[in-house]
């Protein structure tokens, strides 16, 4: 029963993510800041758990040394701010589908981290443990095929085409050079395994401190005060900085609340419950989100193998 209601949750999980990849590279494609946009991110969702924190753990909240708010604090520097703001650079330089599909190296690099900490077992002579390693072996030939194939495309479900959806304030032009997309890429999986670190760890640190909602919050304020930081150093020009009633907008809050708020705290609980890897195998779902809603909302085009609107432009 706790795995089914953990697989539930993770669904969930996972179907926020596809939303939030949507609404994120649409707010991007109109020239938001990327670290502008994930340090609101982090400030609307402290401002959504530090309330409901207060409330339910006031009275029962375990005790804080400084030892553990500086396990906290590192956890959330590389876990959430790091991550985050790398991955949000690789989604402004490529696709939405894209930048999915590498998550999908999430199971990989989290099977291999938490079988060197001895928190899995590879046992090839059980049928679990073929079945672990022959998800991992697709999981890698999916993002081979992402990286080298190039497949017929799909048509599009949307009634705009992709070509006004691109960044211009990155490529200039209506197709995505190579060396911007590899680049975005490359980002994508460097946060991808900050995030599996992450996810892996989240265990060990769920036993120095307990309380997963307060967990969740600790490292979400960290996380909000390091971005504002990186925001600072990364974008100068103060007008980037200004919100609108505008995609950006819809964009802060829905991840704020849905992402950073609910979807992290659901992501603490299921690693609580059933373990890292088993959250790291649901990361699939939000490549089919975002397949279907990129398509419809975005109007990119989906094919088999990487996103077709290359140009050899450098």
């Amino acid at each position: 029963m706790g795995n089914r209601e953990a697989l539930v949750v993770a669904f969930f999980v996972r179907s926020i993510y596809g939303g939030a990849q949507i609404v994120t590279k649409n707010a991007f494609n109109r020239g938001m800041s990327s670290s502008v946009f994930v340090f609101y991110r982090h400030a609307i969702a402290i401002l959504f758990l530090v309330p409901v924190a207060f409330v339910l753990e006031r009275k029962t909240a375990p005790p804080l040394s400084y030892k553990i708010l500086l396990k906290l604090f590192v956890h959330a520097l590389y876990g959430i701010a790091g991550s985050v703001n790398i991955y949000g650079l690789g989604l402004s330089y490529s696709s939405a589908t894209s930048s999915s599909a590498i998550s999908n190296l999430l199971p990989v690099v989290a099977f291999f981290l938490a079988v060197l900490m001895g928190m899995e077992t590879l046992n090839l002579k059980r049928i679990h443990g073929i079945a672990k390693v022959s998800g991992v072996l697709f999981s890698i030939a999916g993002v081979i095929i992402l990286a080298f194939y190039q497949g017929p495309e799909l048509k599009s479900l949307s009634f705009q085409h992709p070509s006004n959806q691109m960044n211009s304030t990155h490529t200039g032009i209506t197709t995505y050079p190579t060396r911007t997309w590899t680049l975005g890429i490359l980002l994508t999986v460097l946060s991808t395994t900050s995030w599996a670190l992450w996810t892996v760890l989240q265990g060990p640190m769920l036993e120095v401190y307990p309380s997963k909602l307060l967990n969740t919050t600790i490292q979400m304020i960290f996380a909000t005060v390091q971005c504002f930081f990186i925001g600072l150093a990364v974008e100068r020009d103060f007008t980037r900085w200004k919100l609108g009633l505008d995609a950006g907008l819809v964009a802060v809050i829905y991840s704020g609340v849905l992402v950073s708020g609910v979807a992290y705290y659901m992501q603490v609980w299921v690693i609580d419950k059933s373990g890292p890897v088993f959250l790291a195998m649901t990361m699939p779902i939000t490549l089919l989100v975002t397949l279907m809603l990129s398509s419809l909302v975005l109007g990119e085009a989906v094919t088999l193998g990487r996103y077709p609107s290359l140009s050899t432009t450098y």
